[in-house]
């Protein structure tokens, strides 16, 4: 007995030490069967991109449907024309509190941003600011998973006859697949916005790809969610690969018509020459001064934004019936290739002038 009793004790350990011992991940199994629109999408990918199938498929199998992105994708269920207030929505944004962490965050890290602000010409109040608007200086990043958030805009996206952006979000689908399975992190694993942006900026799968940069040198990959220095460099990269002119503001000092309403032609590029505006009635509103945001002057202290194509910007308070107008600078519209919308290019000028005039090194 004593002999068994031993032999037990023997395969007892051997058990013990199998179970202990540190096994190499699973392969990927693909999944019974993917519905037909995902295992097309699964197939184009690997083949593509070089990818294991397998592990693409796997991927969309671990993704699930969130009613809430669907949600708050939707646009806004309105009942005739949509009230739009640019003082309710820049009151959002530029208010003490992203004034306060943004003059804290910029004198935390005020050497990256002035290395940023020297290698790409991007003002730091603008690079502080645009993580002010989209993170809270990284507090607020986003709580859902990202796998879910693109998988349900790719093939669930909350379509109207007039708006259907689900091709774009397959493409996003599709980038944030091959980097996470290239790179061996798990998809589900991520967390960002309901849209599928990631980290302190806020860049989606592509921009990512296209404009994340590491800061100082090193090597491996840009981490945007942990790393300020590189989340710094990628949002002033990202800006100046849109156009941005170093040394010239985002709003031109100009005191338009009263007529300045049909001057608006509402596109994401410029599109008006100094001459025409001038042509128009438009005169500069004061004697510009040096000034990273509204200033006017450049660098050489000429007005070298009037070399540029322009634009007049409306910020409408529907409720009030009243419309704000500006000029934009190329500037102005390379912030609106971040966020397409005018009210968000105008907020992130807006903070990024309140820092501006409130900054002492």
């Amino acid at each position: 007995m004593r002999h068994e009793a031993a032999a037990l004790d023997v395969i007892d350990d051997l058990r013990a030490r199998v179970a202990a011992a540190p096994r190499p991940p699973a392969a990927p199994t693909a999944p019974a069967a993917l519905p037909a629109a995902e295992a097309s999408f699964a197939r184009a990918l690997a083949e593509e991109r070089g990818l294991p199938l397998a592990a693409v498929q796997s991927a969309l199998a671990n993704a699930r449907y969130n009613a809430t992105v669907s949600r708050l994708m939707a646009p806004a269920a309105t009942t005739g024309v949509r009230q739009r207030s640019w003082p309710g929505y820049r009151a959002r944004f530029v208010e003490p509190i992203r004034i306060r962490g943004g003059l804290r965050f910029w004198q935390e890290n005020a050497a990256t941003l002035a290395r940023a602000e020297q290698t790409y010409g991007v003002p730091a109040a603008v690079i502080v600011a645009i993580i002010g608007v989209e993170t809270v200086y990284g507090r607020n990043m986003g709580n859902f998973r990202i796998l879910d958030a693109l998988y349900t805009l790719a093939f669930s996206f909350p379509a109207t006859p007039e708006r259907d952006r689900s091709d774009y979000f397959r493409g996003e689908l599709a980038e944030y697949l091959a980097a996470t399975i290239s790179q061996g992190v798990a998809p589900e694993s991520l967390r960002g916005s309901y849209a599928g942006a990631m980290g302190m900026p806020q860049f989606m799968p592509t921009s990512l790809r296209n404009y994340a940069v590491t800061a100082n040198g090193r090597g491996g990959l840009p981490d945007l969610i942990g790393n300020t220095d590189d989340a710094i460099f990628s949002v002033a990269n990202y800006l100046a690969g849109h156009g941005w002119q170093r040394g010239q503001p985002v709003f031109a000092p100009v005191r338009l018509p009263g007529n300045a309403a049909t001057l608006v032609e509402g596109g994401l590029a410029p599109t008006l020459s100094w001459q025409q505006l001038t042509n128009a009635g438009a005169q500069l509103s004061r004697p510009p001064t040096a000034g990273v945001v509204s200033g006017g002057l450049g660098d050489d202290g000429t007005l070298r934004w009037s070399e540029h194509k322009l634009g007049v910007v409306n910020l409408p308070n529907d409720p009030a019936g009243t419309v704000e107008h500006r000029v934009g600078t190329p500037n102005f519209f390379v912030i609106t290739q971040y966020n397409r919308s005018y009210f968000y290019a105008a907020s992130v000028a807006d903070l990024a002038t309140e820092l501006e005039k409130a900054y002492r090194p």
